[in-house]
């Protein structure tokens, strides 16, 4: 059932799941991170095998070529089915529950506890303090 007024303990708990998914969004965007620092290493091998090459040093060349190029990261996996598998699995059904928590709970609303937190430290009536991009700017004191 949608509550038309949220209780102060449900705003919070509203409020560590938003801040938990924040979480798991920065947590998502070091996946992406890792992903494509590791392609840049793989690449970057390429030049190193090409350099050992022209330093008459063909055996490390050939080791960096056949044990690292083109390596799993993990068993039968490289770093982009890394980030499929989080995004289609984890990240997915945590954003799912919480959206569907927000929608029962909060009738879709997010961030109750920092627009809350924006009422009481916001000044009213003064430019840069107002409530919406739509409030007409406050005036300077």
């Amino acid at each position: 059932m949608i509550q038309e007024h949220v209780d102060d303990v449900t705003v919070q708990a509203l409020g560590k799941l938003s801040e938990a998914l924040e979480t798991v969004e920065r947590a998502r965007g070091h996946l992406y991170e890792m992903h494509q620092l590791t392609g840049m290493a793989d690449f970057a091998l390429d030049d190193a095998v090409s350099l050992f090459m022209q330093a008459g040093r063909p055996e490390v060349a050939e080791r960096i070529q056949r044990e690292l190029i083109g390596r799993n990261v993990l068993p039968g996996r490289w770093t982009f089915q890394l980030v499929e598998e989080y995004d289609d699995g984890y990240y997915a059904e945590f954003r799912q529950v919480e959206r569907e928590t927000r929608e029962a709970l909060a009738m879709g609303r997010r961030h109750l506890a920092e627009a809350a937190l924006k009422e009481r430290r916001r000044t009213r009536g003064r430019a840069g303090h107002e409530a919406s991009p739509g409030e007409p700017q406050g005036h300077s004191v």
